[in-house]
């Protein structure tokens, strides 16, 4: 009886020390443009290919240690083309102190790896894919406006020319109320 006691004694006393330092090292639930994105928004549409309705979530994941958009667009049928669905997740974290990450999964089956960095001033993070020469380099910004919207811009640069980006899709977001 006395051990059971002290094994589950140390138990909470491990998930509460780990509580402590998630906290304490949760770059994503505390500062900057993190703690500005989390919540729900909800799209206002744009770009290519078609207009879109959607939404999309910030959410501060495992003690604020990764962050974790999800997002879900309906394009209506256009041209001749059918409606479709388009749902990803991207997972954002810190890889070591001066190295954000992310990992982007998509109902297309798309996988992105991305590198992060984030402006100065806190209002636009931007995340880049590595250079290869034989596959397309992605880019996507996020941008936080001052009227409580985001905007998110994505663009593709063609194999061989890792700087040509040209903008694929860019839509407006509102913080849902």
């Amino acid at each position: 009886m006395k051990r059971n006691l002290m094994i589950v004694t140390a138990a909470l006393l491990l998930v509460a020390g780990g509580q402590a330092f998630a906290q304490a090292s949760s770059p994503f639930a505390q500062s900057g443009p993190w703690k500005a994105l989390l919540g729900q928004w909800e799209g206002e549409g744009g770009g290519a290919p078609g207009q879109g309705n959607g939404w999309m979530s910030f959410a501060a994941e495992l003690g604020g240690r990764i962050l974790v958009r999800k997002n879900h667009v309906e394009f209506p049928a256009e041209g001749g083309r059918p409606a479709s669905i388009h749902d990803d997740l991207l997972i954002v974290y810190q890889e070591s102190p001066a190295a954000l990450r992310a990992d982007y999964f998509d109902n297309e089956g798309h996988i992105i790896r991305y590198q992060v960095s984030v402006a100065a001033d806190g209002q636009k993070v931007v995340f880049v894919s590595p250079v290869s020469p034989s596959a397309p380099r992605y880019r996507m910004t996020t941008i936080l406006l001052p009227d409580d919207r985001v905007r998110i811009t994505f663009e593709v640069a063609p194999p061989g020319k890792p700087e040509g980006f040209t903008k694929y899709t860019d839509g407006l977001a509102r913080r849902k109320k």
